[in-house]
């Protein structure tokens, strides 16, 4: 396990105390560049953008917001700003700019003064919400929004729009189904099924998860005017399409809270066959990547409280590696081989998120994004590694076209692994040796040159 040190960092002012996923990533105003979106107890959400300490919008929101989300909830082609609070209020907001207006940039918005201001939506939903998800979890082409509660319940929505407008939230949630789990869900995700439709998973403690079935894909057929009371009964009972899995025979403590991600990125374009890569980790340090229930990747034990999990592709080869983030800011980075990485921050946290993010230069880069408990928003931006796998400076220096020549200069046979090694030894670690034994050896030609033009003058 080797570390790593990351220097670029921004970091942004925040006066208010945040729950662990109330804060993300994304595109919240549809310019091509990601947004930093937190939520505070006290209602108020704050978009940052770029490199500024202060919010670039605020929004106000009502009751304590648990969650927040950037997304097509709606369907209509852009995103929105979903925020979640713990009273079931549910809060979008559209931070798109009127066109042709408050361009500054290329991609980058003057913040919206009062009155271009679009109003947000409000629609009041059970409350105790805890986590939520935006995706197809159907596999309709449609996203569909999924909410984990603290009472061991998921409930799935869908949006339906009562606008035929892009540019007005106009619509309501519709409840599509509730769920009731046997643990506390911390994490919601979707990961491919072995026939490659989407699956809907949830974290369970212990190490395990569960897989959450849509049963209304069976019958997409309305409800009669005459069913529709009973069809909504239906859908807010308690029904139990929940297929439980453990990720290995060892015991776990089964009152671990256990968090996880899916979908993770496998590198190329072509698509794997059978089931999406997924990953889980513990508070007692226990990480897995997981291809199905039956197939274990790696396992991965450590020394720290892991609170939160990501996935990000630190390398650029389109494999996503699994960060997991401890409280005490430890954060480790694991590829698909295992090969382990850690980066330490110098504060504890209390909420952590990595993905995409504009800082700066125009573009969107991996970054790690970490709340501290002393009110700071810490962004490591640009947090690329060249490989994860450790790897030969021998076999580095050989992929050099200039290495042979220099090898050749100093006389030194390319097949001489011995030599080779020990000029390297010599190079970095003893400069003054190397740089007093040339000398030496200069000093040496100089005296065989005399001596040998004296034998020939004799002679």
């Amino acid at each position: 396990m080797r570390s790593v040190s990351y220097v670029r960092r921004v970091a942004l002012d925040f006066g208010g105390s945040l729950f662990p996923h109330a804060v993300c990533l994304g595109d919240a105003d549809n310019d091509a560049l990601n947004e930093l979106v937190v939520g505070d107890t006290g209602g108020k959400l704050s978009v940052y953008k770029s490199h500024e300490s202060r919010p670039w919008a605020v929004r106000p929101c009502q009751g304590m917001l648990t969650c927040v989300g950037v997304g097509d909830v709606c369907n209509k082609g852009k995103n929105l700003i979903l925020a979640m609070s713990a009273e079931g209020w549910f809060h979008l907001f559209d931070l798109t700019p009127p066109p042709l207006k408050h361009l500054d940039a290329p991609g980058h918005h003057e913040p919206p003064t009062t009155d271009d201001q679009k109003p947000g939506f409000r629609q009041h939903i059970p409350a105790n919400t805890k986590v939520m998800l935006i995706s197809d979890i159907d596999g309709d082409g449609k996203n569909e929004l999924v909410v984990g509660y603290t009472d061991r319940v998921v409930r799935a929505f869908r949006w339906e729009d009562s606008s035929e407008s892009p540019e007005n939230i106009s619509g309501q949630l519709v409840l599509l189904k509730k769920w009731l789990l046997d643990g506390q869900v911390d994490s919601l995700s979707v990961n491919p099924g072995p026939d490659g439709a989407p699956e809907l998973i949830v974290s369970q403690p212990g190490c395990g998860y569960a897989i959450l079935l849509c049963t209304w894909k069976a019958n997409p057929r309305p409800p009669a005017e005459g069913e529709a009371d009973s069809a909504a009964a239906s859908r807010e009972a308690p029904i139990r399409d929940v297929i439980l899995h453990q990720t290995s025979g060892r015991i776990h403590n089964k009152n671990v809270s256990t968090h996880l991600v899916g979908n993770i990125g496998r590198g190329g374009t072509k698509q794997h066959s059978g089931s999406g890569l997924f990953a889980l980790c513990t508070l007692d340090g226990t990480l897995k990547l997981m291809e199905r229930a039956d197939k274990l990747l790696w396992s991965v034990q450590v020394d720290h409280q892991l609170f939160a999990l990501e996935k990000l592709d630190v390398t650029g080869n389109g494999y996503e590696e699994v960060i997991a983030c401890a409280w005490d800011g430890q954060t480790y980075i694991i590829d698909h081989s295992r090969t382990v990485a850690r980066f330490q921050v110098d504060e504890n946290v209390s909420a952590f998120c990595a993905g995409l993010y504009a800082c700066q230069g125009g573009r969107n880069s991996p970054c790690l994004v970490y709340i501290s408990f002393n009110q700071k928003i810490y962004i490591y931006w640009d947090v690329q590694l060249e490989r994860m796998e450790s790897t030969n400076l021998l076999k580095i220096l050989e992929s050099n076209s200039e290495y042979g020549k220099l090898l050749q200069q100093l006389g030194v046979a390319g097949d001489d692994v011995s030599a080779v090694k020990d000029l390297i030894h010599n190079t970095l670690y003893l400069p003054e040796h190397q740089s007093s034994t040339h000398h030496q050896q200069r000093h040496q030609a100089r005296t065989d040159s005399s001596k040998c033009r004296t034998t020939i003058q004799e002679s």
